[in-house]
């Protein structure tokens, strides 16, 4: 039993570590322009995807947020590691995951509006 404890642990450090960490490049890529428009990853949504420049300033607004997920990924990926019963993991991976989704919206939103900014400022 307690090798699958352990087993589970590493697991859920690896994805929730992974993720984080991914995010955090993904925030740091597009915000700077190294990570163009594209069909797989970024806020891809109409506003953001109707030109480089509202690419660019959505990703530059949702860049916190995005990292702050990707921080909440990481430190619920380190907890699956303690010595903790399996709901106190399974509890701190969710609220992980909760919060990770959460700060990830909240920079769509951001993002998506900086977006329309660029657009309604070209319509004019």
């Amino acid at each position: 039993m307690v090798e699958n404890d352990v087993a589970m642990g590493v697991f859920l450090f690896v994805v929730m570590v992974g993720s984080g960490v991914l995010l955090m490049w993904m925030a740091r890529a597009t915000a700077s322009g190294r990570l163009k428009r594209n069909a797989l990853a970024g806020i891809r949504i109409p506003s953001t995807m109707a030109s480089d420049e509202a690419w660019q300033a959505a990703h530059i607004r949702a860049k916190r947020p995005t990292m702050l997920g990707g921080w909440a990924s990481i430190a619920s990926g380190f907890v699956a590691l303690l010595p903790v019963s399996a709901p106190v993991r399974a509890t701190a991976v969710i609220a992980g995951c909760v919060l990770m989704l959460g700060f990830l919206l909240y920079g769509s939103k951001v993002g998506s509006r900086a977006a329309l900014e660029i657009s309604s400022r070209s319509a004019d």
